[in-house]
């Protein structure tokens, strides 16, 4: 039988001290509403359904920043001696995001009705990866579900970081790239042709590079449909063979890492999240074998994942990860080396953590160093091609005078 949705009461009551006091809640129904301000001490004189505005904005999208938020609140609370439900309960309360109040007050429902947090996450794998249930789980089996918390909100918070550095490095030649194909557009569609009608007053064969500008103003005039056509399906066909297709995901992350500087920073990112989920999991007392699977998803390059994948497989038949690590060809020797200390020494755990913190550093100083490389090389590449076409059309102008 499908839950019934939350729904968003306002009310007004007396608190403790019978001083009148109002407010918000979300519940399942008017009847479970009333029975949790009951438990809050507050006598309820009236409640009723929040009215819907006339034009009510669109739910926002539920981020993976807003999980890392919440991941963090919650956890401060438990610190703090909040009891679970009541600190899912002030963290709800006080989120921005509808849709991500909403979630919260589901899983803070679940909870009230006595299911593991970590059973009550799994109900919304869009927002909770098998690895952060796994984490809970660990935390709630082992009675140190504060400690877990804390933990699953500082590899959220790092894992978004990098995931932030990554897009930053690519963002920016991107946009550039756009641009540059607009303006060259609007150049060849509008301006282009204005200087095509002033040549035919020449009565002068125009030169080679002019005529090349004018003969792609033409054809881009003519065909503009077709060409943004193309491009927007090419588009959604590489967005859906990404989506669906493994093969194609192996053939572009492995192209990705072959691509100079890019690849680097692609490979490290990969390095650190493979290091930092698997320190997290080590700390939470995740038994190795299932800690990879959950390791394989959160790499990031599906290369990457496919490797952990089979590491995993040779781990479970008893080999050490450091033998399977270097099998794999994907890790620098460094790496190899400090998990295998680690594994001598009984703290990989710790060791992951370094080589996370390492090469989370190593993708920030590569991500600033390609920002300072390419600013130069873009505006080399936007006046080559802005002021190409610029010449280009004043080029027959410069031959008219210099025989006049």
């Amino acid at each position: 039988m499908a839950k019934e949705e939350l729904t968003l009461f306002v009310w007004e009551g007396t608190d403790r001290n019978g001083g009148r006091i109002k407010g918000e809640l979300s519940a399942r129904t008017e009847t479970l509403a009333k029975a949790d301000l009951r438990r809050q001490g507050i006598k309820v004189v009236k409640i009723k359904k929040k009215p819907k505005p006339l034009f009510s904005a669109r739910k926002k999208k539920i981020t993976p920043k807003d999980i890392a938020v919440f991941s963090r609140q919650l956890a401060t609370m438990m610190s703090a001696g909040v009891p679970l439900v009541q600190a899912f309960d002030i963290v709800g309360r006080g989120h921005e995001n509808p849709s991500m109040q909403e979630l919260i007050m589901a899983i803070k429902a679940d909870v009230e009705g006595g299911a593991p947090l970590a059973e009550s996450l799994g109900k919304h794998p869009l927002y909770f990866d098998e690895l952060f249930c796994n984490l809970v789980h660990a935390g709630e089996q082992a009675g140190v579900l504060e400690t877990l918390l804390h933990k699953i909100a500082e590899y959220k918070e790092k894992t978004e970081s990098l995931k932030g550095k990554i897009k930053k490095a690519l963002f920016y030649p991107t946009a550039v790239m756009v641009v540059a194909v607009i303006v060259t557009a609007i150049l060849l569609i509008f301006v282009v042709p204005q200087f095509e009608d002033l040549f035919k007053g020449f009565g002068a064969e125009l030169p080679a590079f002019t005529q090349m500008v004018v003969n792609m103003s033409r054809f881009t005039q003519e065909y503009w449909y077709i060409m943004l056509g193309a491009a927007v399906a090419i588009g959604f066909a590489v967005m859906n063979l990404k989506r669906r297709s493994v093969g194609f995901n192996h053939f572009l992350d492995r192209a990705i890492l072959k691509i100079p500087v890019i690849g680097e920073i692609m490979r490290k990112s990969a390095i650190a999240r493979f290091a930092r989920t698997l320190a997290t999991m080590s700390t939470a007392g995740v038994p190795l074998v299932e800690a990879l699977k959950s390791v394989a998803g959160a790499t990031g390059n599906v290369v990457y994942g496919q490797a952990v994948l089979l590491m995993r497989d040779e781990v479970a038949t008893g080999h050490q990860l450091q033998l399977a690590m270097r099998q794999s060809n994907l890790f620098p020797n460094m790496v190899i080396q400090m998990v295998s200390i680690g594994e001598e020494s009984g703290s990989i755990d710790s060791m992951l953590a370094k080589v996370a913190d390492f090469f989370e550093e190593e993708v920030d100083n590569a991500v600033d160093a390609l920002s300072s490389l390419l600013e130069p090389m873009i505006m080399a590449f936007l006046g080559v091609v802005v002021g190409g076409l610029v010449i280009a059309m004043y080029l027959p102008i410069f031959k008219l005078g210099s025989v006049v």
